[in-house]
């Protein structure tokens, strides 16, 4: 059954920022975009590693090995190699901590 998981203190996660946190056994990156928050799987779907460490740039994470780029706010595939979308995770701030929405 799908919960909320508290992952960070608000604060923590400065603007810019993002960290990889594990959801119920996934592991989830949680960006900070200009004071909003977004989740998406650390998986890139072309290749299957990780994607956190990729460099954002605006609205979207690039991945660190090929290149393909994803938008942060829905998970979609914005460039190849890359083909498929990765999951996005619904996220909310409750007292001043990011929680996200197990699947």
């Amino acid at each position: 059954m799908a919960e909320w998981v508290d992952v960070i203190a608000e604060s923590a996660l400065a603007i810019g920022e993002n960290i990889v946190v594990d959801v119920d056994g996934v592991d989830v990156a949680v960006f900070n975009l200009d004071g909003d928050f977004y989740a998406i799987e650390d998986v890139c779907s072309h290749d299957g590693g990780e994607i956190g460490s990729g460099v954002v740039e605006g609205g979207e994470i690039v991945c660190p090995r090929h290149g393909a780029k994803f938008c942060i706010k829905t998970g979609k595939v914005k460039t190849p190699p890359a083909y498929e979308d990765i999951v996005s995770f619904i996220v909310r701030v409750n007292k001043g901590r990011i929680e996200v929405m197990s699947s």
